[in-house]
């Protein structure tokens, strides 16, 4: 099990114990506007953690909708229900064994052919389903007409149209759920078929599975699908409890590789893209549209050479505005402080010194790092995120990012990590390995955060001169890329190739923007906050009880001998 019940979870959020109570998940690939959805749904009816025993996060929001409680799973984005990743594997497992009422799969209309291949292994699960086909709007800009009412009956399963950044189509999405969870509703019977020389192969190994009488959480059909397919979990399932359905699965798999002349894996996948590329036929209709701005966009920033000038112009523009900006809010913070500056306090002596030195001076300096530089840099990182530049980045990069042992995708946490080291570790749970975690976490803790910049552009800089600030930076880069070629061979492994959605440009949502900006903000404030104003504190307990002048003089002969510098500088 990868989860908990729900039946928990129903106490956390505030849902009571009445039967009018319904489970949904949200299914689909990465950048078709699950999340939005989900907070379209929830609101701040949310509870953000992991999935337990796992690394990569979770979401549940509850909802009240005419009359019943709903519980919102916005499942992660994952683009086939195999067992090769994480995401997929709790994705899989959450929707088999905690059987939701309802299962929402969101899939963006404007590729509709590329989403419909996690669509058709839903239908296989033979869950109860619906279709929102989202981002209707963006499908209509690139001329694309979608026949919903053929759809629905092509793939048997309910289809509502929506805009979920406007709230488009939400209502009928929820009202659909409703009937179909409360067997109101239609159910349509879903009726997607292989050809005849798969089909057939499928139905035998279906009868010698109902044959033995195996107690599966899963259907038949989707049983011997994947068992043609050579999945190995659900081998493993199988392999204690019946050797005749194996023998049979490996004989019948051999038999379709003879006649293809592939392996079967690759087969079946082959049918389902020929299913869809059918269903895609009937359904949608290309319309003549003009070459855009934002079809220019995609092209330069794609470009074998200008993608790589226009990836390293947006991350030179990100740390000069986080430094810019942040220099200048430090600069009216510090006035700020200094117009508030109390009257000298009454009580003197080391009580004073600790909680005004040490405790208040802490906090002081966790405000001048948290509001001037780290709200600057989260909030331009979630534009650039929010309106696709940050993908083709990482697409950009990946070559480069190969040669230390991680894919583009690990550009994000590298990033973050000018800004604050503790939230760019943190956001390493992206990644899909423990393997690419470690090292990207390795990498993080060289890269110089808003603390170590301020060292180096308020002291080389100022004594030395920007070139030589400029200078640390590209020395700084090159040692990364020195400690990640040691770093592979230390910990040996596979580097996986890059799978990410490159979605349309946008125009960023001021409303995701600032969410994405105080879900980074908030982990900073929780941490660092009090890690400042406790050792700021720590620091002035030492200086009162005398301890810090024999730790001067046992690193003066560092300091004083050897860098020039104060003794009380250790």
């Amino acid at each position: 099990m990868v989860c908990h019940s729900h039946r928990d979870y129903r106490l956390k959020i505030g849902l009571g114990k009445g039967e009018r109570y319904i489970k949904v998940a949200l299914v689909g690939n990465a950048n078709v506007g699950k999340s939005v959805l989900f907070n379209q749904l929830t609101g701040s009816y949310q509870i953000i953690g992991n999935w337990p025993g796992k690394t990569v996060e979770r979401a549940i929001g509850k909802l009240r909708f005419e009359g019943y409680d709903i519980v919102v799973v916005d499942l992660p984005g994952i683009y086939s229900l195999s067992t090769f990743s994480e995401e997929e594997m709790i994705s899989r497992e959450y929707i088999l064994r905690e059987k939701p009422d309802v299962v929402i799969n969101v899939v963006d209309a404007s590729v509709l052919e590329r989403n419909l291949y996690l669509t058709l292994q839903l239908i296989e699960m033979e869950v109860p389903l619906i279709i929102c086909l989202n981002q209707m709007d963006m499908a209509k800009k690139k001329g694309i007409i979608i026949d919903v009412k053929r759809l629905e009956e092509l793939l048997g399963i309910p289809v509502i149209p929506t805009v979920a950044i406007r709230g488009e189509g939400i209502y009928d999405l929820m009202k659909k759920a409703v009937e179909l969870a409360t067997d109101r509703g239609r159910r349509l019977k879903p009726r997607i078929k292989f050809r005849d020389i798969i089909e057939k192969r499928i139905e035998k190994l279906m009868r010698v599975i109902e044959r033995e009488g195996l107690q599966l959480d899963y259907p038949s059909r989707y049983v011997a699908i994947k068992l043609l397919e050579g999945d190995e979990e659900i081998r493993r399932l199988i392999s204690g409890r019946s050797v005749e359905v194996l023998e049979e699965a490996m004989r019948l798999a051999n038999e379709l590789s003879e006649i293809y002349g592939e392996p079967p894996y690759a087969i079946i996948a082959s049918e389902r893209y020929l299913a869809i590329s059918k269903i895609v036929s009937k359904v949608v209709t290309l319309m003549k549209v003009k070459r855009t701005f934002v079809d220019w966009l995609d092209w330069i920033t794609t470009h074998r050479v200008f993608g790589y000038v226009t990836s390293a112009g947006v991350l030179f523009f990100l740390l000069l505005w986080t430094f810019f900006i942040g220099d200048f809010l430090a600069g009216l913070i510090e006035g700020v402080f200094a117009f508030l500056q109390p009257v000298e306090p009454l009580i003197r002596g080391p009580l004073y010194s600790i909680i005004w030195n040490g405790m208040y001076g802490g906090f002081v300096a966790g405000v001048t790092l948290v509001i001037p530089y780290v709200i600057p840099f989260y909030f331009l990182l979630a534009v650039i995120e929010d309106s696709g530049i940050m993908t083709r980045i990482a697409f950009m990069i990946d070559s480069l990012m190969h040669k230390i042992g991680l894919h583009g995708k690990a550009i994000i946490p590298l990033i973050l990590g000018y800004g604050c080291n503790v939230p760019a570790i943190y956001s390493t749970r992206i990644l899909g390995s423990r393997r690419e975690r470690l090292l990207a976490s390795l990498y993080i803790t060289f890269v110089p955060c808003s603390a170590r910049t301020i060292v180096i552009l308020g002291l080389v800089s100022q004594f030395l001169g920007m070139w030589w600030a400029i200078l640390l930076y590209i020395i700084d880069i090159i040692i990364i890329f020195i400690l990640g070629k040691v770093a592979i061979r230390v910990v040996p492994g596979e580097t996986p190739g890059l799978i990410m959605e490159l979605h349309s440009f946008r125009l960023p949502s001021l409303k995701v923007v600032l969410r994405q900006t105080w879900a980074r903000t908030k982990y900073i404030i929780y941490i660092v906050f009090p890690l400042y104003i406790l050792g700021s504190a720590g620091v002035q307990v030492l200086y009162v009880l005398g301890f810090l002048k024999p730790i001067s003089l046992i690193l003066s002969p560092v300091m004083v001998g050897w860098l020039g510098l104060p003794a009380i500088t250790g």
